[in-house]
C-alpha cells in the first residue's frame, strides 16, 4: 500500500480568496477532508467531488469529536494511503491546536506538512478597517487567546499588556469580553481607549462594535455579538470608520443564490463575492457530456459537408473537444470550418483550446446566433445540449439555412440541499437567484417543486430567454442589459442602489 500523507492547510478566516494558492492546491490534491466549524462554506465549497469529508467541528463547550478522536482520524486515514487535509480555520498554529495534531503525526511515523494560513487576528480586524500596527498609534502587536479551559479563570497578565502599549487581539474571547475588559481597566488602561469586535470576519455577514473600552461590554451585548469574533484594544481601532472600505462594498448585505453548473460558477460567484454579496453556490444542474457519441463521431468524418461549426454554450464546446480527442484528433481536423459561439462564455472556452471564433452575435441568445448563421450563409453543424432551447434551430429554419443539430451533452437536475434551499427561498433569505440559462431555471424548478414561493425573492435573468422561461415559472424577474457576467453582477449593483 502507498503510505498515505497529512496536510495540514490553515483556511483563513472565512473570505475563500485569503486561501492560499498553496492550499488551495493541496485542497484539489485531497483524498480526504477533515475540517473544522470555523471554515467557511465558501472554502468547502473548493473540495473535490471525490474527496470524502469529515466534520469535527468543535463550539465553545461542545466537543462533539474530541481532540484525541481527531488525531487519531488523522492518523488512520493516512495509514490506510489517503492523501488527507486537515482543514483548520486560520492558521493551524495560531491557537489552532495545529501543532498538538503534528504531534501526533510525528509519534505515529506519518508524513505530514503544514501550510500556514491568513490568521483573523490581522484579517479580521483589516476588513473592519482596523490597521493592527500604524506609526502614529501603535508599534507592536500582541495577539492573545481569550479561551481558558473549561472551569479555569484567564491565564493573561494585563499588567504587562497594558505596559507594551501596542495593539491587542484577543481570539476566542466572545464569552470572556468583560473579563478581559475588566483586567485591562484594573491594570491601568484608560477607560476612553478605543476597542472593537469583528463579528465573522472576511464574510459577508461580518459586524463590527466598535466603543470606548469601558463601554464596549454593554455595547456588543445591545447588538447581540457572538461568536466568532475576535476584539481588539488600542488606538488604531480609531481610525476603523474611515478607514471601514468592506462596509462601503456595492453588495454588502445582499445574499444571492448562483444556480450555473459548478464547473461554471466560479467567474459569477467571485465577481459578486469581490462586491461583497453573500453567495451560495447552488449548482441546480450539472452538465454531463454524451459519450459515445455517434452522431457527432459521423460529422466529423465529414466535416467537408459543412461551412459552420455552432457551439451554444461552454459545455458543448468541452463535450466537442473530448470526442475529438477521444478519436485520436486535433484541431487540425476542423480544416477551413468557421467556428460560431451563442456568447463570450462559449467563445473563451474555444480560445482555451487555441481556437477563435469567427462568429458571436451582439445579441448572445440562441435564436441571435440562429439569424447571424443565416445570414452569412453555408451549411451549419449545431452541437447543442439533449433538451436546449428550440431559438437558434427555429431561426436557421424559419430562413431555410440547411443545418444538423447533434445532442453532445445533457444536464442532469441536482436534488441535494434541495428541501433546505426551498425553505430559505420562501423565508425571503435570498434578495436574488442568478440565473445565467434557461436550463438553470429548469433545473431549480425540478429541484424544488411548482409548490415553490418566489414572491420574496428577485431573478436576475442573462437574457430574454432565460427570462421567458423564469416568468413561465412565475418567478419575479430582471434581464441584465447584455448577455455577459458583468451586466449580471451591474443588474445586482443597480437594484441594490434602488434601480429597476
Amino acid at each position: 500500500m502507498t503510505a498515505g500523507r497529512v496536510t495540514l492547510v490553515g483556511a483563513g478566516p472565512g473570505d475563500p480568496e485569503l486561501l492560499t494558492i498553496k492550499g488551495l492546491r493541496a485542497l484539489e490534491q485531497a483524498d480526504v477532508v477533515v475540517y473544522d466549524r470555523l471554515v467557511s462554506p465558501a472554502v468547502l465549497e473548493r473540495i473535490p467531488a471525490g474527496a470524502r469529508t469529515i466534520d469535527v467541528g468543535k463550539e465553545a463547550s461542545r466537543h462533539p469529536v474530541p481532540q484525541h478522536r481527531i488525531n487519531q482520524i488523522l492518523a488512520e486515514e493516512a495509514q490506510k494511503g489517503h492523501n488527507v487535509v486537515r482543514l483548520k480555520g486560520g492558521d493551524p498554529f495560531v491557537f489552532g491546536r495545529g501543532g498538538e495534531e503534528l504531534e501526533h503525526l510525528a509519534r505515529q511515523g506519518v508524513d505530514f506538512r503544514e501550510i500556514p494560513g491568513v490568521t483573523s487576528a490581522i484579517a479580521a480586524a483589516a476588513y473592519g478597517g482596523i490597521p493592527v500596527t500604524h506609526r502614529d498609534y501603535a508599534s507592536s502587536l500582541h495577539i492573545i487567546t481569550g479561551h481558558a479551559r473549561e472551569g479555569e479563570p484567564l491565564r493573561v497578565d494585563f499588567e504587562a499588556l497594558v505596559r507594551t502599549g501596542g495593539t491587542l487581539v484577543f481570539l476566542m474571547g466572545v464569552t470572556a469580553m468583560p473579563a478581559i475588559v475588566a483586567g485591562l481597566l484594573a491594570a491601568g488602561m484608560d477607560g476612553s481607549t478605543p476597542a472593537a469586535m469583528v463579528e465573522n470576519g472576511t464574510l459577508p455577514g461580518q459586524r463590527r462594535c466598535a466603543a470606548a473600552l469601558e463601554s464596549l461590554p454593554e455595547r456588543a451585548a445591545a447588538m447581540g455579538i457572538r461568536s466568532p469574533a475576535l476584539l481588539v484594544v488600542g488606538g488604531v481601532c480609531a481610525l476603523a470608520e474611515e478607514l471601514c472600505w468592506f462596509d462601503r462594498l456595492p453588495l454588502r448585505g445582499r445574499r444571492i443564490l448562483v444556480t450555473r453548473p459548478r464547473d461554471r460558477a466560479g467567474t459569477l460567484t467571485g465577481r459578486l463575492r469581490e462586491l461583497g454579496a453573500e453567495v451560495v453556490s447552488w449548482p441546480c444542474v450539472e452538465t454531463v457530456p454524451i459519450l459515445p457519441c455517434p452522431a457527432m463521431e459521423a460529422a466529423l468524418e465529414d466535416l467537408t459537408a459543412y461551412q459552420w461549426l455552432a457551439f451554444t454554450s461552454p459545455a458543448g464546446v468541452d463535450a466537442f473537444w473530448q470526442c475529438l480527442r477521444g478519436l485520436g484528433r486535433d484541431a487540425r481536423r476542423l480544416g477551413p470550418l468557421r467556428l460560431a459561439a451563442v456568447g463570450p462564455a462559449t467563445a473563451r472556452a474555444l480560445s482555451g483550446h487555441g481556437l477563435e471564433a469567427d462568429l458571436v452575435p451582439e445579441r448572445c441568445d440562441g435564436a441571435h446566433l440562429g439569424e447571424a448563421l443565416a445570414a452569412a450563409g453555408g451549411r451549419v453543424l449545431l452541437l447543442r445540449a439533449e433538451e436546449g432551447a428550440p431559438g437558434i434551430a427555429e431561426a436557421l429554419a424559419r430562413h431555410g439555412a440547411a443545418f444538423d443539430g447533434i445532442p453532445v451533452y445533457r444536464t442532469v437536475c441536482n436534488t441535494a440541499r434541495s428541501q433546505e434551499l426551498r425553505r430559505e427561498l420562501e423565508e425571503g433569505r435570498f434578495d436574488f437567484i442568478a440565473f445565467t440559462s434557461a436550463s438553470t431555471v429548469r433545473g431549480l424548478m425540478a429541484a424544488l417543486g411548482p409548490e415553490a414561493d418566489f414572491s420574496r425573492t428577485l431573478g436576475l435573468c442573462i437574457g430574454e430567454q432565460t427570462a421567458g422561461e423564469a416568468r413561465r415559472h412565475g418567478i419575479p424577474v430582471r434581464v441584465a442589459e447584455r448577455a455577459s457576467m458583468d451586466a449580471l453582477t451591474e443588474l445586482a449593483i443597480n437594484l441594490t442602489n434602488g434601480g429597476k
